[in-house]
């Protein structure tokens, strides 16, 4: 009974979260391929190309198309095809690290650099990511946190049957 319950505890049921985190991946992915900041793009940020040092991205623009990929992508999509309660754990938490980071990259490029420097502010594909990224983030935490009948019924199962086996043991040491 333990050994299935843990199996299924393992697991995760996205229902039809699974369509709109499948949107949500779909989205982030189309942010990649829209501009940043000014003539960089998402993928010109991620590779760190000529397009992305003339417009000066910074260090959070870096870190949140990073864990965009890695984690609103990545972890996202291997939760969804494996149903993982690991991997969507790792997915949350990554992206919610990529929201934090998202905001951070907007107004970093709100605010006037070193030397009073004026660069290209948020592009569309920032602000749709970092958008993105937040709502996969609320709906993977849903995911995780809900708890599916199988789930219920198995750890209801397992208390049933450590009751029976106290009582049982109770029986046997008082001589009943």
């Amino acid at each position: 009974m333990d050994a299935v319950e843990r199996r299924i505890a393992g697991e995760i049921d996205p229902g039809v979260r699974a369509m709109v985190v499948a949107i949500g991946v779909f989205v982030l992915l189309v942010s990649l391929v829209l501009p940043h900041a000014g003539t960089a793009r998402g993928f010109d940020v991620l590779l760190n190309t000529d397009a992305a040092r003339i417009e000066h991205i910074g260090l959070p623009s870096r870190v949140f198309v990073w864990f965009v990929v890695t984690f609103g992508i990545g972890f996202s999509l291997l939760a969804l095809m494996t149903r993982r309660w690991v991997l969507a754990w790792i997915a949350v938490a990554g992206s919610a690290i990529a929201s934090v980071f998202g905001v951070l990259s907007i107004w970093h490029r709100q605010t006037p650099g070193l030397g009073n420097y004026q660069g290209a502010g948020p592009g569309i594909g920032l602000i749709i990511g970092a958008i993105a990224i937040v709502v996969l983030t609320f709906h993977w935490v849903r995911v995780v946190w809900s708890r599916t009948i199988v789930h219920l019924e198995a750890e209801e199962q397992r208390r049933i049957a450590a009751a029976l086996a106290e009582q049982d043991d109770r029986r046997r040491l008082t001589g009943e």
